[in-house]
C-alpha cells in the first residue's frame, strides 16, 4: 500500500509520532520553574555526575514571573529555591537559605546547603521518568511538581504546608524571610537519623518522631533516606513544571467540583491518570482536555478534493477514507510544524 492510500488518520498520527519520538530522543523534558512566592527566589540546578549542565545553574525568579529550560534524555539532577538572597551588580553575594556556597547567581556545580527543599528528577531514555520531591535535607519553602502531557499516573508531589511555621524550636533556621527547618539528621547528626553506620539499610533506619512530623504535613514528600514506597513517583514522555509556594484551592472550589484535585494534609492529592484528559495545576484547580466527537458520517470524496480533509478529520472521517497526494504533503508539512511547537 502506497502513501496516498493510507487513511488521513493513520497517516497524520504515523508522522507525528515519529517526529515527536525523534524530538524526544534530543529533548527529553521540559522544565518550567514557576515563582507564587510574595518575594523574589533563587533557583539552583546541580546536575548529577557525569550529567550535561542545563542552560543555567542558578537564576533569579520574581515572584509572578517563570522559566523553562530543556534537558536531554537521559538526564538527572536536583532542583530547589534559595531565599532571603542579596546579589551585588556583578551578581556576587550569598543567600539566607539553600546557598550554594559559590558566591555568585550561578551555582556551578554545587548543591544546597541545607535545610533546602529538593526536586530530584532522572528522565528515561526511552522509559520511564523519575521524579520526587525530598526533605530529608531539611525544608525551605514550599514546592510542587507536576508532569504534563506524559503516560502514566504521573502524580503531582512535594509539599504545600509550610512547615517553617510548624518547625520544632530545635530544628528551627532563621527568622523571617531566612526561616528554614533543619532535618534531625543535620540537627544532631546521630546515625538512627541520618540511616548511617549501623543503619544503614531499609530494616534498621526507621522513620523518628522528627520525619514522622515532616510526613504528616507532606504525605508525599520524602521525609527520610528511605522513605521510597510513598515518596517516588514515575510518568513516561512527561514535561514538568516546579512551581515555589503553590497557592492552595478555594474551599468552595473543592467542596463544589469533585473531579477538582484536592490537597490533603498540605499534600496535593490528585494525580493525571492516563488518557483521562485532566491535569492538576499549581493553584489546586484543574484543567479538563476537550474532546471532538466523531461524525455520523463519512467525509465524501468532493471535500478532500477541495482541501477539506483536515477539517474532516476533526470531525471523525471513516476509516476507508483515502488522502489525495497532497494531503500526504499537507500531513507531513503539518506534522514536521507540530514536532517544533511541541519542543
Amino acid at each position: 500500500m502506497d502513501l496516498v492510500s493510507w487513511p488521513c488518520s493513520s497517516l497524520i498520527l504515523s508522522f507525528s509520532l515519529a517526529l515527536l519520538l525523534l524530538s524526544r530522543g534530543v529533548f527529553g523534558a521540559t522544565f518550567t520553574f514557576v515563582n507564587k512566592c510574595d518575594y523574589t527566589v533563587w533557583p539552583g540546578i546541580l546536575a548529577n555526575a557525569g550529567i550535561p549542565r542545563l542552560d543555567s545553574t542558578g537564576f533569579e525568579l520574581p515572584k509572578d514571573s517563570s522559566r523553562m529550560f530543556q534537558a536531554p534524555t537521559g538526564w538527572s539532577g536536583r532542583f530547589w529555591g534559595r531565599t532571603g538572597c542579596n546579589f551585588d551588580g556583578s551578581q556576587s553575594g550569598s543567600c539566607a537559605t539553600g546557598d550554594c556556597g559559590t558566591g555568585q547567581v550561578e551555582c556551578d556545580g554545587s548543591g544546597a546547603a541545607p535545610p533546602a527543599t529538593l526536586a530530584e528528577f532522572t528522565l528515561g531514555s526511552g522509559g520511564q521518568d523519575f521524579y520526587d520531591v525530598s526533605l530529608v535535607d531539611g525544608y525551605n519553602l514550599p514546592l510542587i511538581v507536576e508532569a504534563s502531557g506524559g503516560s502514566g499516573m504521573c502524580a503531582s508531589t512535594g509539599c504545600v504546608t509550610d512547615l517553617n511555621q510548624q518547625c520544632p524550636a530545635e530544628l528551627r533556621v532563621g527568622e523571617g524571610k531566612g526561616e528554614a527547618c533543619k532535618s534531625a539528621c543535620e540537627a544532631f547528626g546521630s546515625p538512627e537519623y541520618c540511616c548511617s553506620g549501623a543503619y544503614n539499610s531499609p530494616t534498621s533506619c526507621k522513620p523518628s518522631l522528627y520525619s514522622e512530623m515532616f510526613k504528616s504535613a507532606c504525605p508525599r514528600s520524602y521525609s527520610y533516606a528511605y522513605d521510597d514506597p510513598t515518596s517516588t513517583f514515575t510518568c513516561a514522555g512527561a514535561d514538568y513544571t516546579v512551581t515555589f509556594c503553590p497557592s492552595m484551592p478555594s474551599q468552595k472550589s473543592t467542596r463544589d467540583s469533585p473531579s477538582t484535585g484536592t490537597v490533603t494534609d498540605g499534600s496535593v492529592s490528585g494525580a493525571t491518570i492516563a488518557g483521562s484528559g485532566a491535569g492538576t495545576v499549581g493553584d489546586g484547580s484543574q484543567t479538563m482536555g476537550s474532546s471532538v466527537g466523531s461524525g455520523s458520517g463519512s467525509v465524501s470524496q468532493a471535500e478532500l478534493a477541495d482541501g477539506s480533509w483536515l477539517a474532516g478529520l476533526a470531525m471523525g472521517d471513516s476509516a476507508t477514507t483515502r488522502c489525495p497526494f497532497s494531503a500526504v504533503v499537507a500531513a507531513a508539512t503539518l506534522s514536521f510544524i507540530l514536532s517544533f511547537v511541541y519542543l
